[in-house]
C-alpha cells in the first residue's frame, strides 16, 4: 500500500468525521421542520459525510504527501555543506533573536507581543541567507583555524590528487581523449564515475544502431584502460541523486552537492551546468586551447585533400585537425605545397585558417 493511498484513507476518515459533526448541526435545523424530520435528518447526514469524505480523499495527498515530496526533492539538490551552514546560520539567528527578546518585551504591550516573534523570523532568515551565501569564505576560515601550517603543506604536497574529485560524463569517456589527457597529469584529481553514467555507457554499447554500439564499446575500452593505469586514480561510485531521472541533470545536482567540476565535451551539459554555477572541464575547449597558433604571414607545408565550398578553394588539415582553406588550391589537390597564412578565424566550432599558395 502506497503512502499516497494511506493519506487518502486518513483524509477520507478525518473529513468524514468532520462531516458527521456538520451533519448533526444540519440535522438539528431539519428536526424543526415537520413532518418527515427523521428521514430528512438521515439523508442529509449521509450526504454531508459522503461529500466531506470525498473531499478529504482527493485533497489529503495535496496537503500531506506531495508537499513533503517536493521539499525532499529540493533538499536532495542541495549539498550537505550548504545544509550544514544553513543550520548553523539558523541557530546563530535564533540566538540573536533570543538576546533581542528581553529588550523588546519592555516595549508597550502590543509591540512587546508582536516584535519578539518578528525578530525570530527576521534574524533566523538573515542567519540562513548570510551563512549559505558566504559558505565558501566561512569554510576557508574554519579550515585555516582547524589546520596548522604543517598540515596545510602536507595536504598540498601529498594529498592534493585525492582531495579533488572530478565527475566524468559519458561523452568524455566515449570521446576517448580523456585517457591521453589523464596520462599527461593535466587532470589534478580523482576521476569519479557514478554508477548511472556507467549504466548509460552500457546502454549505448548495447544499442541496435551500429555506430552507437561502436562508440559505446570504445568507451568501455577507454574506461577499462583508465582503471588498469595505476597512475590515474579512478573510482566508480554508487552515489546517486533521488527524484531526478535525466543523467545530465543528475550529474549537475551531484556536482553541486560534492562541490566538484564535471569533465565533459557535451555542449548542452556545459551550458546547463554553467547556468547553475557548476564548474566544467570541457575537452573540446582544451583541444582548441592547445592548437598551434599561426599568425598571418607565416608559411608552412600543407597537403591539399579536397575542394572547398567556394569556387577554386582547396582544403587541407593540420596535424591537430585544424581546417586550412587555401585560395586557388583546387588545382593542387593530392599535392603538398607551401602556403602562406592570410587570416585566422576563431569560431565556436574551433579555429579556421585561410591561406594562399606561395607559388602558382
Amino acid at each position: 500500500m502506497s503512502i499516497e493511498l494511506i493519506s487518502r484513507i486518513f483524509g477520507l476518515i478525518i473529513f468524514g468525521i468532520i462531516g458527521a459533526f456538520l451533519g448533526d448541526s444540519f440535522g438539528t435545523l431539519i428536526q424543526e421542520i415537520p413532518p418527515a424530520t427523521l428521514i430528512s435528518y438521515i439523508i442529509y447526514r449521509i450526504l454531508i459525510i459522503l461529500l466531506t469524505g470525498g473531499i478529504g480523499y482527493f485533497v489529503a495527498p495535496w496537503i500531506s504527501v506531495k508537499p513533503v515530496k517536493s521539499i525532499r526533492k529540493q533538499l536532495s539538490k542541495v549539498s550537505a555543506r550548504t545544509l550544514a551552514y544553513g543550520l548553523i546560520g539558523l541557530i546563530v539567528g535564533l540566538i540573536v533573536a533570543a538576546l533581542m527578546a528581553y529588550p523588546l518585551s519592555l516595549l508597550p504591550p502590543i509591540l512587546a507581543q508582536i516584535l519578539p516573534f518578528i525578530a525570530v523570523l527576521l534574524f533566523g532568515y538573515l542567519g540562513i541567507v548570510l551563512f549559505v551565501s558566504r559558505q565558501k569564505e566561512l569554510h576557508n576560515v574554519f579550515r585555516t583555524f582547524s589546520k596548522g601550517d604543517e598540515a596545510d603543506e602536507k595536504e598540498e604536497t601529498s594529498g592534493f590528487q585525492d582531495s579533488r574529485r572530478i565527475l566524468v560524463d559519458t561523452s568524455a569517456i566515449i570521446d576517448g581523449r580523456i585517457a591521453d589527457i589523464a596520462k599527461t597529469g593535466f587532470i589534478p584529481g580523482r576521476l569519479l564515475i557514478p554508477r548511472f553514467v556507467l549504466n548509460e555507457l552500457q546502454y549505448v554499447s548495447d544499442s541496435a544502431d551500429n555506430l552507437r554500439r561502436q562508440r559505446g564499446r570504445r568507451g568501455m575500452e577507454v574506461l577499462s584502460n583508465l582503471q588498469k593505469d595505476t597512475s590515474i586514480p579512478v573510482t566508480i561510485t554508487d552515489i546517486d541523486v533521488e527524484g531526478v531521472r535525466e543523467v545530465d541533470e543528475r550529474l549537475v545536482v551531484l556536482a553541486r552537492q560534492l562541490s566538484c567540476p564535471i569533465l565533459t565535451n557535451d555542449y548542452n551539459l556545459n551550458r546547463v551546468a554553467e547556468l547553475q554555477g557548476v564548474s566544467i572541464l570541457n575537452i573540446n575547449e582544451l583541444a582548441n586551447a592547445v592548437k598551434a597558433i599561426l599568425l598571418p604571414g607565416e608559411t608552412l607545408e600543407m597537403k591539399i585533400i579536397q575542394e572547398g565550398k567556394e569556387y577554386g578553394q582547396g582544403v587541407g588539415y593540420m596535424e591537430d585537425g585544424t581546417m586550412v582553406v587555401v585560395e586557388n588550391g583546387h588545382k593542387f589537390i593530392s599535392k603538398t605545397i607551401e602556403i602562406e597564412v592570410t587570416k585566422v578565424l576563431q569560431t565556436a566550432a574551433g579555429r579556421m585558417i585561410f591561406a594562399k599558395p606561395l607559388k602558382d
